[in-house]
């Protein structure tokens, strides 16, 4: 009876059924399965997903924002009539219209027509009527105190356009953490799905095992012991298989949420497609420590965000500096030169046929204007101690993620030992099994202890994926597409 359990196990794990279900057959794909690079999955995302097309509508904000700052320096129509009539007599009837061009410059250019008539007009506008009662006016206006070097105007178009950096930087910060999700979602499919191909495998084992002991006790040549053990094994990893297909199912449902179309619907993966297995993981140097710290103090989405906002503050301080100078005002027209209303070119001189405006005004304690300038520069403060704080932060996440994946990869060298030496050892209880000298129970638990170590290889290694993600994405950069 012995003899006959011995035929039926060394038949098993010496032929190709046993073969198959070592650790490296697994990761060799049917035909009919569909693979899925992480770059092709990267592709997808960034070509369809919502959260993608939501960011992109932050750039298109962006841009209005500066429309909406360019528009303070539309060129402006202007016109005024006054009318008064009285007792039968019409006192005065004004009109003046012309239109500003605002630039971005401290100059107003101003040009128009003046027409005023009336019995009792009051000198100051009163015109001759030579040319119909009609006056033009063209020139400039010109603040020599507040307002020369930058104005509220010109401020909100710098605002707007540091806006759209900062749109950028969110943009930029959106999207990597949607890809950081992703790798792991993606990576953790990884898992499930190769798990649930060992645990097939080795269930398959089990059965056929199951299968020929049962066969051999019905024909009354092995005992009943000797096929409840059997049973006993193979139903301990038909529902190791199960629960490794329900995490399969749900992980791929999981992969799946990032999957649209071109025409936003969603996509839905099936078990026909599958995660693609890594090239060899490459232990990471210290230099790519260095480089990415380096690279995260300049480029890190939060930490441009927080530059971007203190060159705001800047401009917020300058404009309150810029109110606590006086008022003063210059403006100069020419009138009827050097053309006249009726088009006609007329002679032109500095010192005749023009007028002159001075406008003058100043706070006598500036309260307002001093606080103003003190709000702004403890914004600055505290908007500085945000930056250093965040930028110490990220430095010590990125030492904290460097450490964990270095010491996820002394991790994985160590269990791909250790399947090696459970490998041995297997294959050194067959010997035995050869030599007479082992049994069903002996070989179920040396492969059981192989298989929990093959499991936990393949946890390690996503494990190791995704913290390479956690790595590059505490940097402020993509996780890699490998």
């Amino acid at each position: 009876m012995k003899n006959i359990l011995l035929i039926i196990l060394f038949s098993i794990y010496y032929t190709g059924l046993w073969a198959q279900q070592q650790n490296d057959s697994i990761f060799v794909l049917p035909d009919t399965v569909r693979p899925v690079t992480l770059e092709n999955f990267y592709q997808l995302i960034t070509r369809y997903h919502p959260v993608v097309k939501q960011t992109d509508l932050l750039s298109q904000v962006a841009k209005q924002e500066i429309r909406l700052a360019r528009g303070s320096f539309d060129p402006k129509i202007e016109s005024e009539f006054l009318l008064k009539h009285y007792d039968g007599t019409e006192y005065y009837r004004l009109f003046n219209g012309g239109v500003k061009f605002p630039t971005a410059s401290p100059l107003t250019p101003t040009i128009g027509m003046e027409r005023n008539t009336g019995e009792r007009l009051n000198p100051e506008h009163y015109i001759s009527g030579d040319y119909n009662y009609q006056q033009l006016y063209a020139g400039i206006s010109l603040p020599l105190g507040q307002g020369l070097f930058t104005d509220e105007r010109r401020t909100a178009l710098r605002q707007a356009e540091l806006f759209e950096a900062m749109m950028e930087a969110e943009q930029v910060k959106l999207i990597n953490k949607l890809l950081l999700e992703a790798a792991k979602d993606y990576w953790q499919w990884y898992y499930s799905y190769y798990n649930y191909r060992l645990a097939a495998r080795t269930t398959a084992v089990a059965q056929e095992i199951f299968r020929r002991v049962k066969m051999n006790f019905e024909g009354g040549e092995l005992s009943g012991m000797d096929t409840v053990q059997a049973s006993i094994t193979f139903l301990e990893r038909a529902v190791n298989m199960q629960e490794a297909l329900l995490a399969l199912k749900n992980s791929t449902i999981k992969v799946s949420t990032y999957l649209w179309d071109s025409t936003m619907n969603p996509v839905d993966l099936s078990l026909e497609h599958a995660p693609v297995v890594p090239a060899e993981s490459v232990v990471l140097s210290g230099a790519i420590l260095e480089e990415l710290t380096s690279e995260a103090k300049v480029n890190h989405p939060e930490l441009r965000k927080l530059n971007i906002k203190l060159q705001q503050l800047e401009l917020d301080r300058r404009l309150a500096a810029e109110y606590m100078k006086p008022r003063l005002n210059v403006s100069y027209y020419m009138l009827n030169q050097p053309f006249n209303p009726e088009g006609i070119a007329s002679s032109f001189s500095w010192d005749d046929n023009y007028k002159l405006g001075v406008d003058f005004s100043i706070p006598l304690f500036l309260r307002k204007e001093r606080a103003k300038i003190a709000q702004t520069r403890l914004k600055i403060s505290n908007t500085t101690y945000d930056r250093d704080l965040t930028r110490r932060q990220i430095i010590n996440d990125i030492q904290a993620a460097y450490n964990q994946l270095v010491n996820n990869g002394v991790v994985l060298g160590q269990q791909r030992a250790m399947v090696d030496n459970y490998n041995r050892l297997m294959n050194a209880e067959l010997l035995n099994l050869q030599n007479g000298e082992s049994d069903l129970f002996k070989i179920n638990v040396q492969q059981e202890k192989l298989f929990n170590a093959q499991s936990k290889l393949i946890k390690i290694m996503a494990e190791y994926e995704k913290q390479k993600s956690v790595l590059y994405w505490s940097a402020g950069k993509r996780p890699l597409a490998q």
